[in-house]
């Protein structure tokens, strides 16, 4: 039995390094940074960064502040959270070559945020994230634009809104 790779906390966390994709390389390969896990951020910095993610073709490290908001995110956004950072999985999924994970992934989080889409919060352009989601959920094997987080001209609002 081998030791399991553990952070500061004890808590299990795979060291391997990874690659633009979140795919694990060898120990000794030099791989991407990864974003730090467990960092609380406000609603409008997680998003920034995770577009920046999204736009430097990086979708499985931006997946990974995304769950940092899904985790922190109050109870009546944390399904909106999960669903970007599921858009975030299906993307990596597409650009890894893998069309049913990646539709399964794009079908889901597209679901768990279309609730959100008659008063979206924090500027999320919900309504255009879902149509990016599905259209790239039935073609995963062709060139999709980034997504685009939230709507153009739109800025953050302080609290933001839950679905009704």
């Amino acid at each position: 039995m081998t030791a399991r790779d553990r952070d500061v906390e004890g808590r299990a966390r795979n060291a391997r390094p990874r690659d633009a994709l979140g795919r694990p390389l060898p120990y000794d390969a030099v791989g991407e940074e990864r974003a730090p896990e467990g960092v609380v951020r406000t609603p409008g910095e997680s998003l920034a960064e995770a577009q920046a993610l999204l736009d430097a073709g990086r979708p499985f490290h931006a997946h990974e502040v995304l769950e940092d908001a899904w985790k922190t995110a109050p109870e009546a956004e944390r399904e909106l959270w999960r669903g970007l950072a599921q858009l975030a999985v299906g993307l990596t999924h597409a650009m890894r070559g893998n069309p049913r994970g990646a539709a399964t992934l794009l079908d889901r989080g597209a679901g768990n945020i279309a609730p959100y889409a008659d008063a979206p919060p924090h500027g999320i352009d919900v309504a255009g994230l879902v149509r990016w989601a599905r259209e790239l959920a039935a073609h995963p094997q062709r060139r999709s634009a980034r997504p685009r987080l939230r709507a153009p001209g739109t800025l953050a609002s302080p609290g933001g809104h839950s679905p009704g």
